[in-house]
């Protein structure tokens, strides 16, 4: 699988970077290239981009509000628009709907608590990208780790994500206020993806569970049969 070029983004306050570097680079055997949210320009040929988890800037305002100016992510609009696969995963999927690059906002936790266990997930959508390599309906366990993950959008944009397929994954039971139990949201051409579970904490057994390297193989099978 070597050629496939991806990038990870970095902010100041993000702390999974490293990890999803880690799994880019396990599943595709290529490491990936680590960008800095200051950097105005993306690295050419890009197959993948990744915007990691953690506390840009502390998350204050709101959290992913400050990191969505950040001069890098008006060059990851332009490379999402020209259908390069970004991949958001929980401070990356509050940076990608602060930036209008997704629908909806993620809100405090119902509860007001900072959850961090595994989540029961129900794959909503296997007819894309990032979830080709599961089976329409399993039920998969990934790790979360947020204090703001409650997907709130306007019943009129449910419906709207609902009825064109772009739930990609759904919690199996409360987990934290999220309407209609979202984990995880697609754009409308398919090719950015936003969840608060952490695909990249479940990619080795050792670690508790594998569930999560299907996405990354799936995304890395795309590029290669292309």
């Amino acid at each position: 699988m070597g050629g496939f070029r991806a990038a990870v983004i970095t902010f100041p306050g993000s702390n999974c970077d490293r990890d999803m570097a880690v799994a880019l680079e396990m599943i595709s055997g290529t490491a990936p290239i680590r960008v800095w949210h200051g950097d105005a320009d993306l690295p050419d040929r890009l197959d993948f981009i990744a915007l990691p988890g953690g506390f840009s800037y502390g998350d204050y305002l709101r959290s992913g509000a400050m990191a969505a100016n950040s001069p890098i992510m008006r060059a990851v609009k332009k490379a999402a628009e020209r259908g390069v696969p970004v991949l958001g995963v929980c401070n990356g999927f509050q940076i990608l709907t602060e930036s209008g690059m997704l629908p909806g906002a993620l809100m405090r936790n119902r509860g007001q608590t900072f959850i961090c266990r595994t989540a029961s997930l129900t794959v909503e959508n296997n007819q894309t990208l990032f979830t080709s390599g599961y089976e329409a309906g399993a039920a998969i366990h990934i790790p979360v780790a947020h204090h703001d993950g409650n997907f709130f959008a306007d019943e009129e944009t449910l419906d709207r994500i609902e009825g064109d397929g772009r739930v990609a994954f759904r919690y199996n039971g409360a987990c934290n206020g999220s309407q209609r139990d979202i984990a995880g949201v697609l754009n409308a051409a398919g090719n950015v993806l936003g969840m608060m579970p952490h695909p990249e904490r479940a990619i080795d057994a050792d670690h508790g569970g594998v569930d999560g390297k299907a996405l990354f193989e799936s995304a890395v099978n795309t590029f290669v049969g292309a």
